[in-house]
């Protein structure tokens, strides 16, 4: 792997960060969700987004370009106390399976580390991601709800 480099986000990588955003869902959930969802998926709205929320985002870089990324806060789900979220992890099809998905986690796992778990939530349809996560030890802990008309699992890692 060319010299991987794993920082904080900032305002200025909005657009690389906007783009494996837009990517990563064109990639990854093309044939999941109905047309009509992905074709509200926009590269414009997925920079704006990143200008509006350049916090608590780490950006995974190689050569100079923004190849992945992945966001952790506090957990928004109510049943749990002192969890963290991590909210989101995307790196882009040319670039997976290069320790991108690890090195990034592992970032989260260091930002949250104060947290007595650590949560996520994922399509229960996305078994690639599924696999990952248990691999890095989250479990699925039995809640579901509906995201963009599918269904999604919580995984919980102590």
């Amino acid at each position: 792997m060319n010299d991987l480099v794993i920082r904080k986000a900032t305002y200025k990588d909005a657009e690389g960060k906007g783009y494996v955003h837009y990517r990563s869902w064109i990639e990854t959930y093309t044939g999941l969700f109905p047309d009509d969802i992905m074709e509200k998926i926009s590269l414009e709205r997925s920079i704006m987004s990143a200008k509006e929320h350049p916090e608590n985002t780490y950006v995974a870089i190689i050569d100079h370009k923004i190849v992945g990324f992945a966001s952790y806060l506090e957990s928004r789900d109510e049943d749990l106390k002192n969890a963290g979220e991590i909210m989101a992890i995307y790196v882009l099809n040319e670039y997976k399976n290069m320790g991108i998905g690890k090195a990034l986690i592992k970032v989260c796992y260091k930002e949250l580390s104060h947290y007595n778990s650590i949560i996520l939530w994922v399509l229960e349809s996305n078994e690639q991601a599924i696999g990952f996560y248990k691999s890095e030890g989250f479990i699925k802990d039995g809640h579901t709800k509906v995201i963009y008309t599918k269904n999604a699992v919580r995984m919980i890692k102590n």
